[in-house]
């Protein structure tokens, strides 16, 4: 649910303001609010809550270095797109009075920029680039709280945990990588809360839907260039192929049906790629040429729970063996389990984190995954590919629930698969 639309056309905001600010105070006193906070606010307040953050005194603020600022620019996949977002949003930000903020995806600040006048209020907050703006770090704001809820947040005023956030407005909306949907940073817009019109949510969306689709037009540019760098190479190539580029995206195929990514190439080892079994790939200029190692186009996969998580990888040629993270080898288990069907990324989440608050985080995390195992993972739904076959491993013991990785986890839907049926 959208947590846009903090006020509407015709609200009072002076009047408004004063309303949150008694609803605040009574809410986190502990006494009866005078009016129900919305659903949004009350959930993060909750969270907040929790954590044991200070309402009244300015929790803590570490920013980052500039350097250590610098290189995480450098590494977001945003920086190609800041110049998108400036230009629907930073050309109106002066006369406006308010800022544009973007953030990675942990919710550091990463760029800020905007009405001179703003900018120098928002020091004194600590809103600042390099500042860690979750709701773990500052309470209740729409940056942590976009981050949180997976959506779009807009907060007026006392909506806001810490008092000194009271004097702001503040609306974000996640922005996502367009091929996997993993999140890639917040884009933000932040001013004085007197200020807020009820367009500003319509602008913050409309600036990260072009964004996003800046950056695939980015990445099927970058796909194109392949192509068009490897035709000579594929021209002499006989059989099914892949080109793909040096993340595992598939430029070309032939002779196979091939879907949007396999694993992320290595020299040093073979891949298994659904349809073709395992194949080695020959590096090209700007990306990988993938071709079955032999005529034997299954999929094998062994999960190894016996100790530490280990995945094995077998079909023509030589297997392979790599290590699992255990969150890794935790979804591997489940969409094993879940067979054909798969899972949702909420009931995912509800079996990792016992709620469907993780859906993002488990978003990403199954894009590791894929990056590691490629296309053996499918996804909408998340589930094991067809024609891959999954085998299990719990050790010696009959009783699954000798099994240390089942008893030690921490996720609901792994502890209970601890009984006295082997999964197969």
């Amino acid at each position: 649910m959208s947590g846009f639309g903090a006020i509407g056309q015709g609200t009072d905001l002076h009047a408004y303001a004063r309303a949150l600010a008694r609803t605040h105070d009574a809410v986190i006193g502990g006494s009866r609010p005078p009016m129900r906070p919305r659903e949004l606010v009350a959930r993060s307040w909750s969270r907040v809550l929790a954590l044991g953050l200070d309402p009244d005194g300015r929790n803590t603020r570490n920013p980052l270095p500039v350097e250590q600022v610098e290189r995480l620019r450098g590494e977001s996949p945003l920086s190609s797109v800041i110049g998108e977002l400036r230009a629907v949003i930073s050309s109106v930000a002066e006369a406006s009075q308010f800022l544009l903020v973007v953030t990675n995806g942990d919710g550091v600040i990463l760029w800020r920029e905007g009405a001179a006048s703003t900018r120098l209020r928002a020091d004194d907050l600590g809103f600042v680039e390099g500042a860690l703006w979750t709701e773990s770090a500052v309470g209740t704001n729409a940056i942590g709280t976009a981050i949180a809820e997976a959506a779009p947040v807009q907060l007026f005023s006392a909506e806001h945990f810490e008092q000194p956030q009271h004097p702001w407005y503040c609306t974000a909306a996640p922005m996502h990588d367009p091929r996997t949907g993993e999140l890639l940073g917040i884009v933000d817009v932040s001013g004085p809360a007197l200020t807020l019109h009820p367009t500003v949510g319509a602008l913050v969306e409309t600036a990260v839907r072009l964004a996003e689709l800046r950056l695939w037009r980015q990445h099927q540019h970058r796909l194109e260039r392949l192509r068009t760098a490897a035709a000579p190479r594929l021209a002499g190539v006989d059989g099914p192929v892949l080109l793909v580029d040096e993340h595992g995206w598939v430029a070309h195929s032939a002779g196979i049906a091939a879907g949007e990514r396999i694993a992320v190439p290595r020299g040093d080892r073979p891949i298994a790629v659904p349809g073709l079994g395992l194949c080695l790939p020959e590096a090209v200029a700007g990306g990988w040429l993938v071709r079955p190692a032999g005529t034997d186009t299954a999929v094998r996969l062994l999960l190894d729970l016996s100790g530490s998580p280990l995945i094995e990888v077998s079909g023509s040629g030589t297997p392979w063996r790599s290590s699992l993270s255990i969150r890794h080898a935790e979804i591997l288990l489940l969409l094993h389990l879940a067979g054909p069907t798969g899972m949702s990324a909420a009931t995912l989440s509800t079996a990792l984190h016992g709620d469907t608050d993780h859906v993002v985080t488990v978003r990403a995390e199954v894009s590791r995954l894929r990056k590691l195992l490629g296309a053996v993972v499918d996804t909408r739904p998340y589930r094991v590919a067809s024609g891959v076959e999954l085998r299990v491993e719990f050790g010696a013991a009959e009783d699954r629930r000798d099994c240390a990785f089942l008893r030690d986890s921490a996720a609901p839907g792994v502890r209970a698969v601890a009984s006295p049926h082997r999964v197969r």
